[in-house]
């Protein structure tokens, strides 16, 4: 089975990702690995950043690295927080701070249409391959559910019915964005 280091420090996308391709690879991450890095993603765009950590990532391991940038768009602010999503209040990964800006935000918004977008990038000295996945939905009033992490409890998933805050692991991994981003890569390598 080819090891696979994860180029990120985010908790929740490691386990995310381990629940989705550990049947085909072998699973590891930068900490596991020995990598103890803070990669600066300065891209403008989600596959910009994701092959920016990758290729970080084996510059110090020599090993083929996957690595997820995403994050959520909102059509009324015209895409944001994007790119920026995890350091939307300007903490860096300030889940609280983040989705307290994001209603703030959209107080006054009727239209309240979001999507996650993700791509994923895996790089191994050679190959560049990416790959994206998006999931429809919009923003709710208020959280609904602790499951999951960042904009999870104000995202009302259309095809689930509820927001990825209620969806337990599996069912937010049968729609979400970093799954079928993954599902995507796989395919293409």
């Amino acid at each position: 089975m080819q090891r696979l280091i994860v180029a990120s420090a985010n908790k929740g996308k490691l386990r995310e990702i381990k629940e989705l391709l550990s049947d085909k690879y072998d699973i590891i991450s930068m900490s596991d690995a020995g990598i103890n890095v803070d990669i600066d993603e300065t891209g403008s765009t989600f596959e910009e950043n994701a092959l920016i950590k990758a290729k970080a990532v084996y510059e110090l391991c020599g090993c083929p690295v996957i690595s997820d940038d995403s994050g959520l768009m909102v059509y009324a602010l015209n895409g944001e927080p994007g790119v920026y999503s995890a350091r939307y209040a300007g903490e860096e990964h300030d889940d609280e701070k983040n989705n307290l800006k994001l209603l703030k935000n959209l107080s006054d918004t009727a239209d309240r249409r979001a999507k996650f977008v993700s791509v994923v990038a895996f790089y191994d000295g050679k190959r560049e391959v990416t790959a994206e996945g998006t999931v429809e939905g919009e923003i709710l009033r208020e959280k609904h559910g602790y499951n999951g992490f960042g904009y999870d409890p104000l995202f009302y998933s259309f095809e689930l019915k509820k927001s990825f805050g209620e969806a337990s692991a599996e069912e937010k991994n049968t729609v979400s964005h970093r799954a079928r981003a993954l599902k995507n890569l796989t395919e293409k390598l």
